[in-house]
């Protein structure tokens, strides 16, 4: 269930439809909005998952909708938990809220993994956390839970539903428009309401749309059709389009950077405050743009053989805004653990990496902005 690639004969990889695709309103007959009903579960490693829960901070949801993180290694048997059922039963959910935003779990070392960490460590808050609604110690279990005979992969974000005991969705590009939607609002304290980003406002809509399509397919899905191609000419064929795709974002953010810079006669700090993609606030686009860039030369270009250049190298305005992000947005930098994406890429697919040795670099994972 673990297998990263669906068969072919022709050696493309071809990702998996997500099987659960309800959403959360108060019309809905079952999923209704309600606070500490909802819970997440996660990979740090993953970057759709990732989506999911820069968005949760984003709109303030932190205290709203928990979250469990999975381990980093990904084996046969597919996402496990730390193994802490007796744990589970006795401690207070609540304590995984983490208000302050953020995750659960922290590991973020500049200097990247270092030593033997073993696929098998299982250090609590820092590896993953466990399951304090059910006391699962591996995703499928509630994929099982959900579904008795489910037969696919069990892929992360699951977002569950603790009054049914069921997998809401499990689509991160639909998590995230639920999120965004404004069905949990009244759950947030009023103080803090009016500070709560719209990431898809109407007027931006289409183009967010227009912009997330070409990009899904050809950047965010593109690295992984490049690096678990298993036919040569297949893998050249999309590490080419990732790349050229990188070219247009590169011209956007170019065209983008240099308006700005007339209309605010090159004041760096009103630059940086209106540089994004689509329009002159931070939407959707930048979410799901950002989970691949941040990946990118970290893993990308080693792991999946998209080594044609590296972000900090080759594209400097995608660079510039990546740094925009990270350090000028916490629930970026505070959502982003370069161990777990390091480490999840390079020990988990042996057939890529078949001695499971993580590259220490680049150095640092990400440059001062």
């Amino acid at each position: 269930m673990s297998k990263q690639w669906a068969d072919s004969k022709d050696g493309a990889f071809k990702r998996q439809v997500s099987a659960f695709k309800e959403i959360i309103s108060p019309e809905h007959p079952v999923y209704k909005p309600a606070a500490g009903r909802y819970w997440l579960y996660v990979s740090l490693a993953c970057p759709w998952a990732h989506r999911t829960l820069i968005t949760r901070v984003l709109k303030g949801l932190t205290s709203v909708i928990g979250v469990s993180v999975v381990h980093w290694h990904l084996d046969e048997k597919g996402w496990r938990l730390a193994p802490a059922a007796e744990a589970a039963a006795s401690i207070d959910k609540k304590e995984f809220y983490t208000p302050s935003g953020g995750i659960t779990t922290s590991s973020n070392d500049a200097s990247g993994p270092v030593g033997n960490i073993s696929n098998d460590s299982s250090r609590l808050n820092i590896d993953s956390t466990f399951d304090p609604i059910n006391g699962f110690n591996r995703l499928s279990e509630l994929y099982y839970k959900s579904e008795p005979n489910y037969n696919a992969r069990f892929t992360v974000p699951v977002l569950w539903d603790t009054e049914t005991n069921t997998i809401v969705n499990n689509e991160s590009a639909s998590i995230i428009r639920t999120f965004d939607s404004g069905v949990f609002d009244e759950f947030i304290p009023t103080a803090e309401r009016d500070q709560i980003l719209k990431l898809v406002p109407k007027s931006l809509e289409a183009e967010i749309d227009e912009f997330n399509a070409w990009v899904y397919d050809n950047v965010n899905n593109g690295v992984y059709k490049a690096g678990f191609a298993e036919n040569p000419s297949v893998y050249e064929k999309e590490v080419t389009n990732v790349f050229a795709h990188l070219d247009k974002i590169e011209k956007i953010l170019k065209d983008k950077y240099e308006d700005l810079t007339e209309e605010f006669s090159g004041d760096t700090e009103k630059i940086l405050s209106h540089f994004f993609t689509i329009g002159d606030q931070l939407t959707e686009a930048d979410v799901r743009l950002y989970t691949t860039i941040i990946r990118f030369d970290p893993v990308y270009v080693q792991h999946f053989k998209c080594n044609f250049t590296t972000i900090r190298d080759g594209y400097p305005k995608i660079h510039l805004w990546l740094r925009n992000l990270y350090w000028n947005y916490p629930a970026f930098r505070e959502t982003t653990n370069f161990e777990h994406i390091k480490l999840h890429y390079t020990r988990s697919h042996t057939r890529i990496n078949p001695l499971s040795i993580t590259p220490l670099g680049p150095k640092p994972d990400i440059r001062p902005l």
